[in-house]
């Protein structure tokens, strides 16, 4: 027994010196600076201290905090997210974020255009990346900020449309010779920061990606080519199972990592995990590319705050409309009612006249 404590102790004071040194590392990476040091840097380009000037306050203390070396970037956001996992410039970073998350090894061969898409722009966006694998798949990677209305039917129809623009383009590509089995299976990944209320059953307390797909009660085994995962974020940094060393859970650590701890932390479990903060590092020396990617963020922010509006107000019309029909309903029942009540009493009154003629 002695033996066993001894081990874990110095397995204990291993790790304490692995997160001490990360934490090290980590401040090596993001020097601290003064805010009156940050702010005299951003001085000397004028436009720029404009552009944060005309920023909400939250946003200015989120830039200054990461210019300080307090804070990590808002990775969940589309600027941030895409300088990081471009693959033009970082080939395996968005690959193996989708490889962990559907459980099979895939490599992200191109990002595709939004343009031709059949469905309109959605609201409450952080996130919206389509691209196409090397076995021909195409995932779509969304993340939420808002949990929005109908979440199952949204993500229906984002399937359906990545299904019918492979199927546009790979019968285009084959012509005649074009079979129904030459397309691939279409993957719809959505990521919610703040998760529907379907995440947050008491029974799913634990359970942070969910997977999903079409299937016969039979058993019948046809090859079915939409699959859905949800992703809840806010489940995750809760749940006890986070804390496992796991490729899925360095990945989604580091896209919910907010402070430099959180970084430190990270690349105490998992090494490798260096190399992005230190590209993360090196936009404090780049302060215009940060205020152009905060700029971004907060018009994203903006437009699906006033859409996440829009649909509150129409889910409200819809509640409202549907209650006044009800009553409508209801009253008209009761006229009928009270008609057939009337025409009830008019018989009697005519059978009491009959009577005492």
């Amino acid at each position: 027994m002695h033996n066993e404590n001894e081990k874990r102790n110095i397995a204990v004071s291993q790790k304490g010196n692995a997160i001490q040194l990360a934490a090290l590392n980590i401040h090596q990476l993001f020097p601290s600076r003064t805010k009156d040091e940050c702010l005299v840097e951003l001085k000397k380009n004028p436009p720029l201290y404009r552009t944060y000037l005309n920023w909400p306050d939250k946003w200015k203390s989120n830039f200054l905090e990461f210019m300080e070396g307090k804070k990590s970037l808002p990775l969940t956001y589309d600027p941030f997210f895409k300088k990081l996992f471009n693959p033009d410039i970082y080939p395996e970073r968005l690959s193996r974020l989708i490889s962990s998350i559907i459980g099979t090894n895939v490599t992200v061969k191109c990002i595709l255009s939004n343009e031709d898409s059949m469905l309109p722009s959605t609201s409450l966006l952080l996130l919206d990346i389509i691209v196409q694998l090397e076995d021909g798949s195409i995932a779509n990677v969304e993340i939420q900020k808002i949990p929005y209305t109908f979440p199952g039917e949204r993500m229906s129809c984002y399937s359906a449309d990545l299904l019918l623009r492979q199927y546009t383009r790979v019968k285009g590509e084959k012509g005649s010779t074009f079979i129904y089995q030459d397309l691939k299976t279409v993957y719809t990944i959505v990521m919610f920061e703040s998760s529907p209320k379907e995440c947050k059953d008491p029974e799913l307390s634990d359970i942070y990606l969910h997977h999903g797909k079409a299937a016969f009660d039979t058993g019948i085994n046809f090859h079915l080519l939409q699959e859905y995962y949800v992703v809840a974020l806010d489940v995750f940094r809760k749940s006890k199972y986070s804390k496992d060393i796991n490729e899925l859970n360095a990945r989604l650590s580091l896209l919910t990592a907010t402070t430099m701890d959180d970084l430190a932390a990270l690349i105490s479990d998992y090494p490798w995990m260096e190399a992005i903060c230190m590209d993360m590092s090196e936009y404090l020396y780049h302060p215009e590319e940060i205020v152009t990617m905060f700029s971004e963020a907060l018009r994203k922010l903006d437009e699906n705050t006033v859409n996440y509006m829009i649909d509150e107000l129409k889910k409200e019309r819809d509640e409202a409309v549907t209650a006044l029909a009800e009553r409508d309903a209801t009253v008209s029942e009761m006229g009928a009612a009270l008609s057939k009540k009337d025409a009830e009493i008019a018989r009697l009154k005519a059978q009491l006249a009959e009577r005492n003629k």
